[in-house]
């Protein structure tokens, strides 16, 4: 994989970072901050890890996972380089109101933005995560147990467990390094998918309850109040809107989340061919060909309409 010159020299160079991630960071994400917030840190740097939103419960697993801060008042104080991992835009990240003297963008999402005074954005790759396996290894950082364990849970979480698509002998050849290195594949999958808590079972039950299938596409929601009878949040989410696909006459999956005041969080699904990142587009949201989002406002009826008709008109896209 071809790394630009000047993030290995950037990299090199300063003394101290900001690694930031999206909102509701998910594994790619989480994995791939603390991996190179490690590898950093063992040459000397000062780095520190920013998300808006906490890490959940079920990713507290990952080495290194309580460095990751939810302020950056002492941090900016700093003045470190910015370094934008899993997304491309800073409002993605909730950074749209502060400004960095020097950013680069590490990112693998379909939907780019011009943000990034360097830019690595590879839409082709399975994960950031396996970006950033390469970059360790082209700034010559050690992959230690640790290191090993973040990036083969961010490669893991992006590929379905080496399930999708994406799935390629690079993947597999990247995963399997990395559990020379320390990754013990059985224990990180058993955090991924065995330890839930009940009451997060319970709301995907709920949630399954209200399935409905309209032309290929598999829609559900969840409210507020499923939330709150529940006792469950956002984060409890993760990976509900991928079940629907298991049925073999789904080709889109979409999870309507409520947010309040009208407004709804879709999380969209494909397999296949099928990019649901061209739909999210379509209502100013975006990301990956088999995986993507958008913010809509109305009524469900309303937005699951507005769906259908929008995965009606991709065309040969699907």
């Amino acid at each position: 994989m071809k790394i630009p010159k000047e993030i290995v020299s950037v990299l090199k160079k300063e003394k101290v970072f900001l690694i930031a991630t999206h909102i509701s960071p998910d594994g790619d994400a989480l994995g791939s901050a603390l991996a190179l917030s490690s590898a950093l840190e063992s040459a000397g740097k000062e780095v520190y890890v920013y998300n808006k939103d906490s890490v959940p419960p079920f990713y507290r697993f990952l080495p290194g996972y309580k460095k990751v801060i939810s302020s950056l008042k002492r941090t900016l104080s700093k003045d470190p380089v910015l370094i934008l991992l899993d997304c491309n835009s800073p409002d993605r990240a909730a950074l749209e109101d502060y400004s960095f003297r020097k950013s680069i963008v590490i990112d693998h999402h379909e939907t780019e933005n011009d943000f990034g005074d360097i830019r690595w954005v590879v839409p082709a790759v399975a994960a950031t995560g396996l970006m950033v396996f390469y970059l360790l290894k082209a700034i010559g950082a050690a992959l230690n147990g640790d290191i090993a364990r973040n990036l083969y849970t961010a490669i893991a979480v992006d590929t379905g467990t080496f399930r999708y698509s994406n799935t390629s002998a690079e993947v597999l050849k990247a995963g399997a390094e990395l559990i020379e290195a320390g990754a013990d594949p059985a224990a990180i999958a058993e955090c991924l998918f065995e330890r839930w808590e009940k009451n997060r079972f319970e709301l995907l039950v709920m949630t399954l309850n209200n399935l409905e299938i309209k032309n290929d596409v598999a829609m559900m929601h969840i409210t507020k109040k499923m939330f709150e009878k529940t006792d469950t949040t956002a984060e409890d989410t993760e990976n509900f809107s991928n079940l629907p696909r298991t049925i073999r006459s789904v080709k889109i999956s979409a999870l309507f989340r409520e947010l309040g005041n009208g407004a709804w969080k879709a999380s969209l699904r494909s397999k296949g061919n099928v990019n649901v990142a061209k739909i999210a587009e379509l209502f100013g949201g975006g990301g990956h060909k088999n995986a993507a989002g958008f913010r809509i406002e109305g009524s469900l009826n309303a937005a699951k309409r507005k769906l259908l008709l929008a995965a009606g008109k991709t065309g040969t896209d699907r």
